[in-house]
């Protein structure tokens, strides 16, 4: 069975798009990659009912435009978004098939899928997830295998990276990486081996990750790439107030506060004052959002959902779309006005050096 990771080499895909180093992993990636959250259907932390045939051409047309990676999680519809990747993998010729990035630490019961998801990051059960992607997904190495989150059973993240890094060394994952870890855990992580990639949220909205996760990376040669760019759908063209209410009884969204008033109100004021900047590009609110993000110093790569092809043309222009220093100071200035989200609003003096090494809650 060959690997996503083979024929990488091969017939190039009907759109070209640049790519980055992942940290120092090996991996190349381009700038944006296609989430698989939301293509994991109906469960605790899905987006309500979704079509697998809407997915499966979702990410064909992400893979047409360009994009050579997918992100997804065991969690995500609690197996069923890697069944769908599986399936896209099994559907396309080796030399097209992207990257594939998935998580563990994540935990339900097979017994009461409605039961409480738990984090654990217990060296067993990491191997056991580990066996359970590989199958559903269909590949014999997963390209980047990340911790979800960080472990409530007490287990130390030096026995949870160690059961990692034994993957690595036995070749069932290729690089590996973490997901939502602050930087002292990242340090733990680090003395035992290096830390290919974090995954920290990172959007207009939620900046915080600028301040610590992303200088950390910086500093360790570690890759960045960040989710939920456009802020679960907030930072797009055509979301409002009213877009909310309309949501599924079973989409997660409902209960974010970033979805309700006043944090609503603000947020939808940002994404409102983007719309001068996407005209001038001649481009889309989405691609502005996910731009600025792909601006700040030290971020290989977003990660972007799609539920349907034509979201994927909606942001996919992000990864060839260059912020001017002039739009990144407007969008700085409408930021601080709205009051929307946290975290710094400025790329300041290091972007330069950013530039170079950019070239050179549920996730």
């Amino acid at each position: 069975m060959p690997s996503p990771s083979a024929g990488r080499s091969g017939s190039p895909t009907p759109d070209s798009l640049p790519t980055r180093p992942l940290g120092r992993s090996g991996l190349s990636i381009t700038a944006v990659g296609f989430g698989a959250w939301a293509i994991g259907g109906e469960w605790a932390f899905g987006w309500g009912p979704q079509d697998d045939d809407a997915s499966v051409a979702a990410m064909r047309r992400a893979l047409d435009r360009g994009v050579n990676w997918i992100d997804t999680a065991a969690v995500y519809g609690l197996g069923h978004s890697e069944e769908v990747v599986g399936r896209l993998l099994r559907e396309l010729p080796a030399d097209r098939r992207p990257l594939v990035f998935t998580k563990c630490g994540m935990v339900w019961d097979e017994n009461d899928r409605s039961a409480e998801v738990r984090r654990v990051l217990r060296p067993e059960s990491i191997r056991r997830e580990c066996e359970a992607s590989l199958r559903r997904l269909g590949v014999e190495r997963i390209d980047l295998y990340q911790f979800h989150w960080p472990d409530q059973t007490g287990t130390p993240v030096e026995d949870s990276w160690g059961a990692m890094v034994r993957l690595a060394e036995e070749g069932k994952v290729r690089a590996i990486g973490v997901s939502n870890f602050d930087p002292a855990l990242l340090d733990r992580c680090e003395r035992v081996r290096h830390v290919d990639s974090a995954q920290p949220p990172f959007s207009l909205i939620r900046r915080d990750a600028a301040g610590d996760v992303i200088p950390w990376c910086a500093a360790h040669e570690t890759g960045v790439i960040g989710y939920s760019p456009m802020q679960s759908g907030i930072l797009t063209d055509g979301f409002s107030a009213e877009r909310v209410a309309s949501l599924a009884p079973g989409d997660w969204r409902r209960k974010s506060r970033e979805f309700q008033k006043p944090n609503l109100t603000r947020n939808l004021g940002l994404r409102d004052a983007l719309r001068p900047v996407a005209e001038r590009h001649g481009t889309t609110v989405s691609a502005v959002a996910v731009a600025w993000t792909l601006a700040w110093p030290g971020v290989s790569g977003a990660i972007v959902g799609a539920r349907s092809p034509g979201q994927v043309d909606g942001w996919v222009g992000a990864a060839t779309l260059t912020l001017t220093a002039g739009d990144l100071s407007e969008i700085a200035d409408a930021t601080e006005r709205s009051g929307a989200g946290s975290g710094p609003t400025r790329l300041g003096a290091r972007r330069g050096t950013a530039l170079r090494g950019g070239t050179a809650r549920m996730s």
